[in-house]
């Protein structure tokens, strides 16, 4: 066919038909044909690039369509705008137009109003110019303000792990007035009788005061929580029974982990974590299994359904299905038990902050820490699978990957450097023992898939 195409050009060439018939030199056919190749492919390519301006003019036609006229300003560049208003608000804040009346006499309350208008020129500017993330619902410039806080809560360990720890349980009072305060210790576990029949008052009086426990709903809405960022039931029951195993490891240092076996067994994982689970998963398969008809809010006939599409807005634009597979290989396997490492750190890291700082439970500061963990692991779980799944040979992870290892760190060193003579009890040696089998067991298990994959690969190319 390429030479009948090549013949075929030949003789429409005007400078070349008075050959047609002749011997034709070798050297000329050679340039001949080059000539010909090169003329194909700048038609080829012209009418490539031509195609590809056509696409990349309708996609952008699209995607311009598909916004509602209800919303459509809400996803048009403003900075210019907000950063007037913004300047507007420093001044009136500040007092810079009048200084004499704006500056107050106590100091401390301008160190906070100033340290707080840092914070926030920060996050303003993470909202209007920070790169975008992986989602886009309900609005992407609310993951950029959720990535500012991220960075702002780093920074503020790293101040506060640089203090001592009597200046960082003081520091705790200019967050929260009632704080600077010792605890008292609160054990789970001095009394397991389930039944107590001299009790005046009820004789299920240890069960009833751990059913009407603040970490009950803790429990249940966490793992709620945890099952729609995670999407993988037998991942979050490894998850589940692992914390208890960690409050069983540290239960000699902190006195809230010590429970009773019918606490942290039934009432824990087989009723508490079991329900947060069952319901999260329910509502990942409701929302996975939905038709969605992203149809703008101008467009709703009545009200009910403008309301529905309004509070439609922040659920996610599609339900992926996280693919973790664990058991794909040793490689994989270390990556997810990385992710379960990172979350069981976590998790333990708000006890143990919350006894070394001297902060109770029910503090708004403990409810704060724990929304913005959770903000932050949305995106983190989202990244980080998106990882696992990613073939290329050389990839990174995304910026809430790097910051949630960056803040679990942090936190963690405070711990260790606050926890420092705080924990008279010694580890049992039997915990020791067990810990270290544990380990061993899961190198030698490791080394031996390793060894037996790299065998049945060699047997395969052989």
């Amino acid at each position: 066919m390429g030479i009948v195409l090549f013949e075929f050009y030949l003789l429409q060439r005007p400078r070349f038909s008075v050959f047609c018939g002749a011997t034709i030199a070798e050297g000329s056919k050679l340039y001949i044909l080059i000539d010909w190749l090169m003329e194909s492919n700048s038609h080829r390519k012209t009418r490539r690039d031509r195609t590809v301006q056509e696409k990349s003019v309708t996609n952008s036609s699209n995607d311009a369509g598909e916004l509602d006229p209800w919303t459509a300003w809400a996803y048009k560049p403003r900075t210019i705008s907000l950063l007037l208003i913004g300047a507007c608000l420093l001044i009136w804040a500040s007092g810079a137009l009048d200084p004499e009346n704006g500056l107050s006499d106590d100091r401390v309350t301008s160190v906070k109003r100033g340290i707080w208008a840092m914070i926030a020129v920060f996050l303003a500017y993470c909202l209007l110019q920070a790169p975008s993330t992986v989602l886009i619902r309900p609005h992407p410039a609310i993951w950029r303000l959720v990535h500012g806080m991220a960075v702002v809560y780093l920074v503020a360990l790293t101040f506060l792990l640089f203090q001592n720890r009597d200046d960082a349980r003081q520091f705790m009072k200019f967050l929260h007035p009632d704080l600077g305060v010792e605890l008292p210790e609160r054990s789970y576990g001095s009394d397991c009788r389930i039944y107590i029949p001299d009790n005046p008052t009820t004789r299920f009086k240890n069960v009833y005061d751990t059913l009407f426990d603040e970490f009950v709903l803790a429990h249940i809405f966490g793992w709620w929580g945890k099952a729609i960022m995670i999407r993988n039931q037998p991942l979050l029951w490894v998850l589940s029974i692992g914390f208890e195993l960690m409050e069983f490891t540290f239960r000699h240092m902190l006195p809230n982990f010590n429970e009773c076996w019918w606490d942290s067994i039934i009432l824990d994982i087989f009723i508490c974590n079991w329900f947060g689970i069952w319901a999260g998963m329910h509502t990942v398969r409701y929302f996975d299994g939905k038709t969605y008809e992203w149809v703008g809010i101008s467009r709703q006939p009545d009200i009910i359904g403008k309301v529905k599409r309004t509070l439609g807005q922040f659920t996610p634009a599609q339900w992926d299905k996280d693919e973790w597979h664990p058991l794909l290989g040793p490689w994989r396997f270390i990556q997810v038990l990385c992710l379960c490492i990172v979350f069981l750190t976590v998790e333990l890291n708000t006890f143990f902050l919350k006894f070394c700082l001297w902060i109770p439970p029910r503090n708004p500061l403990v409810i704060y820490r724990l929304l913005l963990w959770w903000l932050i692991a949305i995106p983190t779980i989202r990244e980080y699978n998106s990882y696992l799944q990613d073939r290329k040979p050389v990839k990174k992870v995304g910026a809430f990957c790097w910051l949630s290892v960056a803040i679990c760190i942090v936190e963690l060193l405070i711990c260790i450097k606050f926890g420092h003579g705080l924990f008279p009890n010694s580890r049992p040696v039997w915990l020791e023992v067990f810990w270290v089998s544990v380990g061993l067991a899961l190198i030698i298990f490791l080394i031996v898939w390793s060894w037996l994959l790299h065998r049945t690969l060699r047997r395969k190319r052989l």
